[in-house]
């Protein structure tokens, strides 16, 4: 007769960690360099004035100043103002 384990803990368990995506820096935050603004997958925003964008599609800042948004007809930019 074959034994196998039927409590069922064996199937459970593979849900993983959630990876905190979004924006992390608003409109009007002062970033310092290399402050992460946001986290996406994809590149939902592309990096403007001041920004730059990792391999993994992050946009952080490269100067210190102030985050501002602007939206175009097909996308969405972020960019930082120097203060």
């Amino acid at each position: 007769m074959a034994k196998k384990k039927a409590v069922g803990s064996v199937k459970n368990g593979r849900e993983s960690r959630s990876k905190r995506l979004g924006i992390k820096k608003f409109g009007g935050n002062k970033v310092n360099p290399g402050n992460i603004i946001i986290r996406q997958r994809g590149t939902k925003f592309l990096c403007g004035k001041n920004t730059s964008i990792g391999r993994d599609h992050t946009i952080y800042s490269i100067v210190k100043g102030i985050v501002y948004f602007s939206k175009n007809k097909n996308n969405k930019t972020v960019n930082v103002k120097l203060i």
